[in-house]
This record gives C-alpha cells, structure tokens and sequence, in this order.
C-alpha cells in the first residue's frame, strides 16, 4: 500500500464523532457474525470498487469509520480524489488491518461512501446539464440529518455550489414567513432593520406582483418559486431592469430534463432539493480477502 503514514492519521474530530454514532447504531453490543466465525488474529485487506461510473465524495469519513472500529490500526488508503470522475470498475481505496475490525466497519463506510458519491454524481449530471448558460446548480437544506456538511462538500465535488448552510447563514424569507410578517415589503423591511449589514436578504416570490414588492423594498436576491421557464424569463427582465445586481434564483419543478430550460431563462442560481433528498447510491463495493 501506498502512503501508508498518511492513512493512520487521527480524522477530524467531527467525522470521528459521526463516525461513533454510526458504529454504535450498527454493532450494539457487538459483531456477532464474526466474532463466531473470524479467528481474533487474522488480518484482512479489501478494496472499495466502483461498479458504475461516478464522481469521488466521502473517502474521508470511510476513513473515519475504519479509524475508529479499529482504533487506529486499520489502515486505510485513498487511490482516488475528493470530485474525481471515476470508471467501472476503478479501485477508490484500500484497506487493511485486523479482519474483525474492517468487517464491523464494512456497511457503515459503505453507506456513508455510496450515499455522498451518489450526491456528487446527481450534482455533476445537472451541472453538465446547464453548462454555458451562467447558470451555477445550488444545494437546498433538504440534507439527510446529522451529514449536511458532508452532503453539501459532495455537492461542490460533484460541481455544484452550496446555499445556506444553516438557518444562521443568511436571511431567506420564505412564504410562511411572509404569512406571518404581513407580507413581502414588510418582511423585507423587518429583515433589513435586524440583519446584521454583511448578511444578504433574500425573498421567495411567487409572481410577478411579488417580485416587484420584493424589489422595491430593496431584495438583495429573488428566488423565483415554481414558476414556468417562460413565468423565470419575463421575470428575469423585470429584475435586471428595476435593480440590476440583484441575483435571481430559481427553485421548484426542476429536475434534469428540465434544469437547463430554466438556466437559459437567465436564472443565477438553480437550486434542486434532489441533490441531497433524492439521489440515488452509488454502486460500490468493498471486496475482503485474507492477509
């Protein structure tokens, strides 16, 4: 193996810790299958390996998970990088190290692996989709509790951008905010008078009378809220001539066969909940043999 020294590094504290949570979700009191059928001495080497074409996210938290099912003494190799496109077939990491350990570590790497790779895959699909329109493919808060950080870090391999990444990230007003605050212009106006200055204001709008309320009351960004790509268009023209600067966005009824209709429709910014609420696993698996 390769890099050796590298790979029985301590992770992050923060992977380390899911990492715990996701071994003791799995093992409970104890990996019974192979304590009864795996000598306590043997070691084993395996190899993550891709079936399908996909794009690299998570070998850093698998790590993780080897690290902490065998404390420290599984070693674990990366051979591919963080948004590398990687073939049938390709060999993503190595492992090796005590066999009962690597086992107990198994289906968490692989859940956690598959999962983020998937993420990074879908993303890279719509970002090819609009490419050369300007248009950049955004993340949502739709994330799988407790792996948003890992989920939006597969976004951006797959070369997608991030959104908020919390509820203190930025100022969205959505519509039950604004079912609340009375409306669009007074909802600006609070957010303006409590956000801190450096703290963009965005609205979701429904329609073009709401766009213009939004606008008016000085909006730093729109997000343009389940309307057609022609509805996007004649909007799109409403905001660049009534406050040139401010960033558009475009959210709901997109998916890939739509994506880029919307992109040309002179959107900045297309966020798509399904790249982290729906998309599917990536086809890896991890081959186990003796060592």
């Amino acid at each position: 193996m390769q890099q050796r020294a590298a790979t029985l590094r301590r992770p992050p504290g923060a992977l380390l810790e899911l990492a715990r949570l996701a071994l003791r979700e799995d093992l409970g009191r104890g990996d019974v299958t192979s304590e009864a059928t795996v000598p306590p001495g043997l070691r084993a080497r395996g190899r993550f390996v891709a079936r399908r074409e996909l794009v690299v996210s998570g070998l850093g938290a698998a790590a993780a998970v080897f690290y902490e099912a065998g404390g420290g003494e599984v070693e674990f190799v990366p051979l591919a990088g963080e948004g590398e496109l990687a073939g049938g077939g390709a060999v993503l990491a190595e492992v090796a190290g005590p066999a009962r350990p690597v086992l107990a570590a198994e289906r968490v790497a692989l859940n956690l692996l598959m999962r983020l790779c998937g993420v990074a895959t879908l993303t890279r699909r719509y970002a090819a989709a609009v490419e050369g329109t300007g248009a950049r493919i955004a993340d949502t808060r739709k994330t799988t509790p407790g792996l948003r950080a890992l989920e939006k870090a597969a976004v951006r391999a797959g070369g997608g951008v991030n959104h908020r990444s919390g509820l203190d990230d930025g100022v969205l007003i959505k519509d039950n905010h604004l079912a609340l605050a009375g409306g669009v212009a007074e909802a600006v106006r609070r957010a303006r008078a409590a956000a801190p200055h450096l703290l963009r204001v965005e609205v979701e709008v429904e329609s073009e009378r709401e766009l213009r309320e939004a606008l008016a009351a000085g909006a730093d960004a729109v997000l343009l809220d389940n309307m057609s790509p022609e509805e996007v268009r004649r909007c799109v023209r409403v905001a660049r001539r009534e406050r040139p600067g401010v960033v558009v966005e475009v959210s709901g009824g997109v998916d890939l066969g739509t994506v880029r209709a919307y992109a040309e429709a002179g959107a900045d910014l297309v966020s798509v909940g399904a790249l982290t609420h729906s998309a599917p696993a990536a086809d890896i698996s991890l081959e186990v043999e003796p060592c």
